[in-house]
């Protein structure tokens, strides 16, 4: 495998003493750095430096091997600048000619948790705004959790789902990010544990090439409080990841997983990067890179595109 890879450092100020201290971190993991470049829009400034393992630093000479590079991004996270994020990236991932990226939905490509927008309207919503946040931090089980909450919305009328669509924001950055990468000729996905109703005219207006998420049972124009067919889970998400990159003769090695909760884990490990978006403490030290900005495009940096 490769020795080289691209740090990339972001917050929404990097000034000269920090990108000096970054310099002196990425050297004290053992990477050899150079052709380093800084942009910045306004709302946050990026640093990027391409880097090859020095020799001996790596657990196979100099050959970065997926250990070596796990232990890199612990020594970087371990002793990092205060609000600034490092994202150690493999030089082959972001020279890919086409990259897939997939994203999770709620608190991802939105701002807001669907469900909770529904349960409002059935006066739950801090009863199911409870059970979310334990299931996002992997307390308890995704499938159970999501029957529970959607038991709440039963005799809800069918125009509460146009209600919540209205409310939906897209989290600031989500437009150009997708826009970035279709430009460049890559493939964009998302996968839900929310709602079809919801995710359809979002999906269609971004037009992404795939996208999924659960069907709320609707008969008679009322919410009976169920979902049809299979809960897309945590292992869901990762079997559409891998479906998906297939079917664009993507590599597992150039594909790009963002997501913030637990349901999210399966995907960010089995990408070749996985990013914490705004994340659960347990899905930020799962991750391999995080990202705690509210900027969705931060991911295009990353991904170097």
């Amino acid at each position: 495998m490769s020795s080289h890879v691209t740090a990339v450092s972001y917050g929404l100020k990097l000034s000269l003493p920090e990108v000096q201290r970054l310099r002196a971190l990425l050297a004290s993991a053992g990477l050899a750095c150079d052709a380093e470049t800084r942009t910045g829009d306004g709302r946050f400034e990026v640093h990027t430096a391409d880097c090859a393992l020095e020799s001996g630093a790596g657990s196979s000479g100099t050959a970065l091997n997926g250990a070596a590079l796990a232990g890199l991004r612990r020594a970087v996270a371990d002793s990092g600048v205060d609000g600034v994020d490092v994202a150690l990236v493999p030089a082959a991932l972001r020279n890919a000619p086409r990259k897939f990226l997939i994203m999770d939905v709620d608190s991802t490509l939105i701002q807001q948790e669907v469900i909770e927008l529904l349960a409002a309207h059935a006066g739950k919503r801090e009863e199911v705004a409870a059970v979310t946040e334990a299931a996002m931090r992997g307390e308890l089980d995704f499938a159970q959790s999501l029957h529970a909450r959607v038991a709440v919305l039963a005799g809800l009328p069918a125009g509460v789902v146009d209600a919540v669509r209205a409310e939906v924001r897209l989290t600031d950055g989500a437009a150009e990010l997708v826009a970035a990468f279709k430009a460049a000729g890559h493939a964009v996905a998302v996968v839900s544990g929310g709602f079809n109703q919801i995710l359809r005219p979002i999906a269609e207006g971004l037009g992404l090439h795939y996208w999924i998420a659960n069907e709320l049972e609707i008969v008679d124009g009322a919410l009976t409080g169920k979902v049809l067919g299979d809960v897309v889970d945590r292992a869901a998400k990762e079997k559409y990841l891998r479906e998906w990159a297939a079917a664009e003769g993507i590599p597992m090695e150039h594909t790009i997983a963002v997501g913030d909760g637990a349901n999210d884990l399966d995907m960010l490990g089995a990408a070749g990067i996985g990013i914490a978006f705004n994340a659960k403490p347990a899905v930020r030290a799962a991750a391999d890179a995080a990202v705690n900005l509210p900027y969705l495009d931060a991911v295009r940096h990353i991904a170097g595109v």
